[in-house]
């Protein structure tokens, strides 16, 4: 079994108590590090300014009140008993609320959809069946195809709760650290401190975003003991400071004391809502991170340790503080001054520690790219020594944190409807229920716009714009190709006759088409009329579902007749799907276009159409070629160590060997026999540069998000992901103008 197989397998497969006890224990250490430090800020964040200092017990009760009924509602109610249940396939996120309405309502932005990606296994996957054609689903279903405007809108709100999300990677670990290192505080002077506080948080920042590179499950079991640990520990201190300092604070669970902390603060208490919004920080991590764990591990993590310790650490706190309410000091209403002096460095030790890996989950699928990482920790390292302040930033962070649940909120109201084909009076009162209370916080949130919540407005704005400015563009190339392919016609009436060359080797020709020859290949024949003696239009396309089954992964179609040694294969990718390096990759193309050859061969007649068949991997199909591999042990060892180390860079060549079958008629073995020879004799990478640039009389807004903005983009950005590491001798790049 190769890898991508035991991925996949071990995704889908029926987990074991054992394992999801395992996940839920590992969960800890990655998803569960903004939610668990969130008591280092929250109190302090909200009696910051709007309400100061209190000689009663009415703001203390009333805030810790707002607290508890937060996490109870949000977090619980909300993430682990509902939109957990949105998950797609198992993938969970801003992006799998989207691809299960594209999905449904077939308002998917990606250019090159097929019907035959509506028959991938997961593609189908509804267990509730399909709503009736008269339903209020069907009719929102219609309205939703029909009309562009509503697709534009559903994609950018998809984009705002992504690009708030990347926000928010920035913003926690920036408050999280902060919040952490003012543990010091009560240790040495102000004096001291002002000079430590900075330059410690930035340590910390660095260290944690080096560690992003060794994955999630190995930091998870690394951090999991520590973030445990930190909540035993403060819920421990809560349990203490309840029983020493107040033991009837628990009467300040009852709504009673919100509305009377609200009438008796009016303005002042509703903008504080903004910091008391900091006590659900991190709760989208746990529908984000469901890909790697699952439904039930996170539900056990948080109800049976992270939910009560959090309500009994503030409950200490808010103990803590009713008897101490009185005392004028900067630092009052911060976490440290509630725990018993003795363990205020060990506190701060483990607070140190474990908000150190808070940032894994604000990647998309836990991939790790280096240039993101290093761009975040910048951006997280300029706003700490920015805002040098804990109520900025977390001014700044809870209003990315609201936006995302925003967004969420608005997204389920359609999942309900389409997905769940549920009533659309549940949707409503969904939307009415969660929405008011976030509309709640989202405009306290906003009204501390000038005070820091501006930062996520404007990295969001800026992550909007680039997200909108490559979707834009590419769906303008993509259209450009269509309009200007080549038929297959053209392709058969060059024949033998007009001088093309057939040279030794396969040619990979990169493409976003899935039907047609693409005008940039029209282009290379017109001014080099030669070509491979196997030729492969290769289209890496991603389809709205989580992951493409192993078996599923390729589409393989002949161009032409069988002599012309002309194939179309389609690579299809879920958006959680790994992409292997180019010799895995190589493999598998090969095997897929030898196993359509062997699939073919029932089926003699020749056809001017394409017609394309679902091919997997080599592992899918090993009973059907069997697979050697030829190292460098195979050439002459002897020579000067130069030729040792060029012999060492050699890389393995995979050889099929075509079984002996009756199956097999005489065309279809000179056919394999062929594409075994030019695989040997190695492959070319055509990639095409297209140069994108806004027709002639097109507006000022089109020319600068041409010609700059997109060209700007694709000159930074990757290659092909199969291509990366293909010697430059071995690839060929052609160039063409579009005018869009």
């Amino acid at each position: 079994m190769d890898l991508e197989s035991g991925v996949y397998e071990n995704h889908v497969k029926k987990q074991s108590w054992k394992t999801i006890l395992t996940l839920a224990y590992q969960s800890l250490g990655v998803v569960y590090g903004d939610l668990s430090t969130s008591p280092l800020y929250v109190y302090r964040s909200t009696f910051a300014e709007d309400i100061g200092h209190s000689e009663t017990n009415e703001e203390i009760y009333g805030v810790l009140s707002f607290v508890f009924w937060t996490l109870t509602l949000v977090p619980l109610l909300k993430y682990v008993f509902i939109v957990l249940r949105a998950d797609d396939n198992g993938e969970g996120g801003t992006f799998a609320l989207y691809s299960l309405l594209c999905r449904q309502a077939r308002v998917s932005s990606l250019p090159n959809c097929q019907l035959a990606d509506e028959e991938l296994s997961e593609y189908k996957k509804d267990s509730f069946g399909l709503a009736p054609e008269a339903s209020f689903a069907a009719r929102l279903k219609s309205m939703l195809e029909k009309h562009r405007v509503l697709q534009k809108i559903l994609l950018v709100l998809a984009l705002i709760g992504t690009c708030m999300v990347i926000g928010d990677g920035v913003l926690t670990p920036a408050i999280s650290v902060f919040s952490a290192v003012s543990g010091l505080e009560l240790s040495m002077s102000k004096e001291h401190h002002k000079y430590v506080e900075v330059p410690a948080a930035c340590m910390i920042l660095i260290g944690l975003f080096a560690l992003q590179h060794y994955g999630t499950h190995r930091v998870g079991f690394m951090f999991a003991p520590i973030v445990m640990t930190w909540l035993l520990c403060i819920s421990t201190i809560g349990i203490y400071n309840i029983l020493h300092w107040n033991p009837h604070v628990y009467r300040a669970l009852s709504p009673y004391y919100m509305f009377q902390f609200l009438r008796k603060t009016q303005k002042g208490g509703w903008m504080s809502l903004g910091g008391i919004l900091l006590c659900i920080t991190g709760s989208e991590a746990m529908f984000a991170d469901l890909g790697h764990f699952s439904q039930l591990s996170i539900k056990i993590a948080f109800t049976s340790l992270v939910y009560p310790s959090l309500v009994l650490a503030y409950m200490g706190q808010a103990a803590f503080l009713s008897r101490h309410h009185a005392v004028e000091n900067e630092y009052h209403f911060g976490f440290y001054v509630s725990v018993p002096e003795k363990l205020r460095w060990p506190s701060s030790g483990y607070s140190h520690t474990g908000c150190s890996f808070h940032t894994s989950s604000r990647i998309h699928g836990q991939i790790y790219i280096p240039e993101i990482n290093w761009l975040l920790m910048m951006l997280s390292l300029a706003i700490t020594i920015g805002f040098r302040d804990t109520r900025r930033l977390g001014n700044a962070s809870g209003l990315a944190v609201i936006t995302v649940m925003l967004v969420t909120t608005c997204l389920m109201s359609l999942v309900i409807v389409l997905c769940w084909h549920r009533s659309v009076l549940l949707a409503i009162g969904f939307v009415f229920f969660f929405g008011t209370i976030e509309a709640l916080f989202f405009s306290a949130s906003l009204m501390k716009f000038l005070e820091g919540a501006w930062v996520p407005v404007a990295l969001g704005l800026v992550f909007l714009t680039v997200m909108y400015i490559w979707h834009y563009g590419t769906v303008k190339k993509y259209e450009f190709d269509v309009q200007n392919k080549v038929s297959v016609n053209w392709l058969l009436g060059l024949g033998p006759s007009i001088g093309i060359v057939r040279v030794r080797g396969i040619g990979l020709i990169h493409t976003e088409l899935v039907s047609g020859i693409p005008p940039i290949f029209s282009h290379f024949v017109t001014n080099l009329p030669a070509f491979h003696q196997v030729l492969v239009f290769l289209c890496i396309k991603h389809v709205p579902i989580p992951h493409v089954r192993p078996e599923e992964r390729f589409l393989v179609g002949r161009i032409g007749p069988r002599e012309y040694r002309i194939y179309r294969c389609i690579v299809r990718y879920g958006y959680h799907d790994l992409h292997k390096d180019d010799m895995e990759f190589e493999k598998d193309l090969v095997c897929s276009i030898a196993e359509f050859i062997r699939a073919s061969t029932r089926h003699e007649e020749q056809r001017k159409d394409e017609k394309m068949a679902v091919v997997g991997t080599w592992s899918t199909h090993a009973d059907g070629f069997l697979m050697s591999e030829d190292t460098v042990d195979n050439v002459d060892a002897a020579g000067t160590s130069e030729l040792k180390e060029i012999k060492s860079l050699v890389k393995k060549k995979v050889r099929f060997v075509v079984p002996e079958s009756p199956k097999f008629d005489t065309g279809a073995r000179e056919e394999l026999q062929e594409l075994m020879e030019a695989r040997e004799a190695g492959m070319a990478y055509i990639l095409g540069q297209s140069y994108m640039r806004a027709k002639p009389g097109s507006s000022l807004l089109r020319k600068l998000v041409i010609n700059y903005g997109y060209e700007f983009l694709r000159r930074n950005s990757r290659a092909p992901s199969n291509a990366l590491s293909v010697p430059h001798v071995s690839t060929l790049e052609v160039g063409m103008m579009y005018q869009i």
